[in-house]
């Protein structure tokens, strides 16, 4: 295993695991703005947990949904998935740890440490995939409702949460392969 691999890849897992920490709590995952004269201008923005409007003096209000079993199918599995991927990402960190060759902890059993370090790798991939099914299929709610011409309530575009959401997975994933291929690689040159 080479330890600069393995420390990239620590870096890649844990930025990506910030990362969906802050696209979570993010208020922007989708986004509308209601024209009217310069009173009446107001932005509407949502995330998974609440609903917010700002009027253009600047004024914002938001209310949290009302009820879990009140919301759309997708809404629900995506905060699923995201509290999953953070769980998956928290156990990953630990996991990478312990594993890495540079890292005192675990003692000095390269073998086993490689093992973790690979469960470390999976558990970032996932970490990653979960990420990217919730805002994947969040942004597409979004936009099916958005070009859907008979589609009767207000209209959003894609916010800046699911970006940062997208981005996150794709550092998750590229750690989590690192780790994966470098557990590998280390693997094969000890037999």
């Amino acid at each position: 295993m080479d330890p600069i691999v393995e420390v990239v890849a620590f870096v890649l897992g844990f930025l990506g695991w910030v990362m969906v920490g802050v696209c979570l709590p993010n208020r922007y995952w989708r986004t509308s703005t209601v024209d009217g004269n310069v009173i009446t201008t107001s932005t509407i923005y949502e995330n998974l947990w609440m609903s917010c409007a700002t009027d253009s003096t600047g004024v914002h209000n938001c209310r949290e949904f009302p009820s879990l079993l009140a919301l759309n199918g997708y809404i629900q599995a995506s905060r699923a998935l995201m509290i999953t991927s953070i769980v998956l990402g928290t156990f990953g960190l630990v996991a990478a740890l312990i594993g890495i060759q540079c890292s005192k902890a675990g003692g000095e059993n390269y073998a086993l440490k490689g093992k973790i370090a690979g469960t470390a790798g999976v558990l970032f991939i996932l970490q990653g995939l979960c990420t990217m099914i919730a805002i994947s299929w969040y942004a597409f709610n979004i936009t099916q409702e958005f070009f859907d011409p008979f589609f009767p309530g207000t209209k959003y575009e894609i916010g800046e949460g699911l970006y940062i959401g997208w981005c996150s997975s794709v550092l998750a994933i590229a750690g989590g392969a690192c780790l994966v291929c470098s557990c590998k690689v280390g693997g094969e040159e000890k037999q």
